[in-house]
């Protein structure tokens, strides 16, 4: 059965980072209508960490929730947009695991950035999201289709500007980093683009 993407993607106009995953999971597994709404994903703690020294800042620890309101003042504020690679898949397994997700439509990344003006940089939070990235990149730039290496980049241009892609490690725990390990590769980004 192939599945729409259920949520839109969050864009704030003056947005200069776009994190861009691979597709959210089932709806049951929701603490959230967001991004990452998955309890066990820690892309909110990771966050957390990077930016206040605490993994449970965007969390509600008695509801097991994550806290949606201040996550989107924080992006808003922060100039960061959300949205992901895939627009509709195919599940081959009864999961959330890009292992076993079919693409059936990529997003238009090209209309995605005329929407981002300020946009500088891409991140791909895993595997999956990188693969369809750099496919739609190598329409429109003399980029090929490469692996990168956890928390490297490359540089690219989309109509006169340049833009860098990361490669950032999966916030999902089937991931085998720590917590603290994956934090790290964020924080380097953030550093490096200057979000703080």
């Amino acid at each position: 059965m192939i599945e729409e993407h259920p949520i839109k993607p969050f864009l704030p106009s003056q947005a200069v980072l776009l994190f861009l995953g691979s597709f959210p999971p089932k709806k049951e597994r929701w603490t959230m209508n967001f991004f990452y709404p998955n309890w066990q994903n820690d892309f909110w703690r990771i966050i957390g960490l990077a930016f206040f020294q605490d993994k449970n800042h965007f969390l509600n620890l008695e509801a097991k929730m994550f806290k949606e309101y201040e996550i989107k003042a924080f992006l808003t504020q922060k100039k960061i947009a959300l949205y992901d690679s895939a627009e509709k898949i195919i599940r081959r397994k009864n999961n959330a695991s890009d292992q076993f997700l079919e693409l059936v439509e990529p997003i238009n990344l090209q209309n995605y950035l005329i929407r981002l003006p300020h946009c500088q940089t891409i991140a791909a939070t895993g595997q999956k999201a990188l693969q369809i990235i750099l496919q739609q990149i190598s329409r429109f730039s003399n980029i090929l289709p490469t692996d990168l290496k956890m928390g490297e980049f490359l540089n690219f241009e989309f109509e006169q500007r340049q833009l860098r892609l990361y490669r950032m490690p999966s916030s999902s725990r089937a991931f085998p980093l720590s917590l603290v390990n994956k934090t790290i590769f964020y924080q380097k980004m953030f550093n490096e683009i200057k979000v703080q």
